[in-house]
């Protein structure tokens, strides 16, 4: 029986080759949101090794949107032409180049991993941070999140529909917007985080408001014939939060609008969260939204085999799956998967002379 993960899917006009797509993973090797060779040898390296999508790191949709002042930014023209040449490069492995676009809100403006992830006061080269609502991540950090005011969601909307346009501009082929792990969207879906009486605070359908306006405007820069994803957080992990329900909810709404699939992840909004590992252990979440939201999905997290990822479709539990760390290990996942499931994939010519 041929494997269903390296069959092609069909997303609008864009077709993949397989089901196996790199997850947005970031580098915090950028200076001044500016792509370099680094970011072509990461990103170039997994197509050349035969992925069939790769989404881009979460990409800055304005300077304060940056997790680190190492992000990758999409916030003026001049970032356009070395992303340019990168998926030109992806294009040529047969690949799909996509991108994940994003706002940290209160948890910018921290240093890069190998600092310890420390919030960055202003001396330090940091910024002031906003959210929906001036809660901190952490309890006693040096300053608190600004709680955006309608010009300040304003701004925020602006700089996702000219963040499009230059993606557009790059040659990306798929858009993500980043609605999960904390980040800002996800600050203002969750009621632990998001305390406004306003309209954009208290009920299910004002909390999404502000995503869905986010939306909109990637889809008046965005070409209609050309996938566009979400990635949301099912669930908070914590009492009170975000919830799986209300992730159903999102994603038949977000269908309504055009969203073509939904990259479900979870947690990452609150410290104090208590998540529960496992292989696989966020399937469920993808399979809940699959069929109860009845939209594409994609499944994420620990999934590190080739038979536990094609048992995953098989199963219809999701329509593609995501690889973060297995990827980082092995550059040439699909290359390895083929061989196990018994699938006879291209490789690239300068290296057949090592396919066995």
């Amino acid at each position: 029986m041929a494997s269903i993960l390296f069959s092609p899917l069909s997303i609008k006009k864009i077709t993949l080759k397989n089901r196996i797509v790199i997850s947005p993973m970031c580098q915090y090797s950028a200076v001044d949101g500016f792509a370099n060779d680094w970011h072509l040898v990461h990103l170039g390296s997994r197509a050349s090794g035969g992925v069939g999508l790769i989404i881009q790191e979460a990409t800055a949709v304005s300077p304060e949107a940056r997790i680190s002042p190492a992000d990758l930014g999409i916030w003026k023209d001049e970032h356009v032409q070395k992303l340019k040449t990168i998926n030109e490069f992806i294009v040529s492995q047969n690949s799909i180049p996509g991108i994940q676009l994003a706002h940290a809100g209160r948890k910018a403006s921290v240093s890069v991993p190998w600092e310890g992830n420390k919030k960055l006061d202003f001396a330090q080269g940091g910024w002031q941070t906003v959210s929906s609502s001036t809660i901190p991540y952490h309890e006693g950090e040096p300053f608190l999140p600004t709680a955006l005011d309608k010009n300040g969601i304003q701004k925020v909307v602006a700089d996702f529909k000219a963040a499009t346009k230059r993606a557009l501009e790059a040659g990306f082929q798929v858009v993500e917007i980043h609605g999960a792990h904390g980040y800002l969207l996800h600050q203002f879906l969750s009621p632990l985080t998001n305390e406004r009486t306003d309209e954009y605070g208290g009920s299910f359908e004002n909390r999404i408001r502000f995503t869905l306006e986010i939306v909109g405007a990637v889809q008046s820069e965005w070409p209609s014939d050309l996938p566009l994803f979400v990635r949301i957080s099912a669930t908070d992990w914590a009492e009170g939060g975000w919830n799986p329900e209300e992730s159903v909810k999102l994603a038949a709404i977000l269908k309504e609008k055009g969203v073509d699939l939904i990259d479900v992840s979870s947690g990452g909004l609150v410290s104090h969260q208590k998540i529960t590992l496992g292989p696989g252990y966020q399937v469920p979440f993808a399979e809940k939204v699959k069929k109860e939201a009845n939209i594409s999905t994609g499944a994420v997290g620990l999934i590190t085999e080739a038979k536990q990822a094609e048992e995953i479709l098989n199963n219809g539990q999701a329509d593609l799956i995501l690889f973060a760390r297995e990827s980082l290990r092995n550059p040439n996942l699909p290359l390895d998967f083929a061989k196990e499931l018994d699938s006879d994939i291209q490789w690239p010519k300068q290296y057949e002379r090592a396919k066995i």
